[in-house]
């Protein structure tokens, strides 16, 4: 699983003056440690946007017809169950990448900054765990209720954070 090809595209829609580069190599970490941590066999395909808030407003308005901003949107392209991923995934693979095309996030940068400064840390810190938040959904976690689900997630997350060295 170490060292594994994944096909991580980001997208930057914001017109922030972020540093790019940084930024691209910070999200892809955090996403081959979930990757990793997951127990992922195969090579997977992730495309991350990185936009304002005017942008994940739209977004959220049109897929769930949510009309406002939120921190991080996930779409999953398969229902996996949480921590138990299937044992054979031929049946998922794209025949033409060989890679398991996982989904898409969009990450507000605006949200995230405001969430970073309300929580008492980085921006930094807080960017890389919606993205770890964000791929746990793609694979399966879920916290629609405040039970059993949403403390499994939040287990998840913070031992990846604690992983790569992202700990409150």
């Amino acid at each position: 699983m170490k060292g594994m090809k994944h096909n991580i595209v980001i997208t930057f829609r914001t017109g922030k003056g972020i540093r790019r580069l940084p930024l691209w190599m910070h999200l892809k970490k955090c996403i081959e440690a979930t990757l990793e941590a997951e127990r992922v066999p195969v090579p997977c395909e992730i495309n991350v946007l990185v936009a304002d808030n005017q942008t994940i407003k739209a977004i959220n308005k049109a897929y769930r017809n949510i009309d406002r901003e939120t921190d991080v949107l996930s779409f999953p392209m398969f229902q996996f169950e949480p921590g138990k991923l299937p044992k054979d995934f031929s049946e998922y693979l794209d025949p033409e990448t060989g890679l398991l095309p996982l989904g898409d996030m969009a990450i507000s940068y605006e949200k995230a900054e405001a969430q970073a400064k309300e929580f008492g840390h980085s921006t930094k810190r807080e960017l890389g765990y919606l993205t770890i938040h964000s791929i746990l959904h793609l694979l399966g976690y879920d916290h629609v209720d405040e039970g059993p689900m949403k403390k499994q997630m939040r287990e998840r997350e913070e031992e990846i954070c604690r992983l790569i060295d992202l700990e409150r």
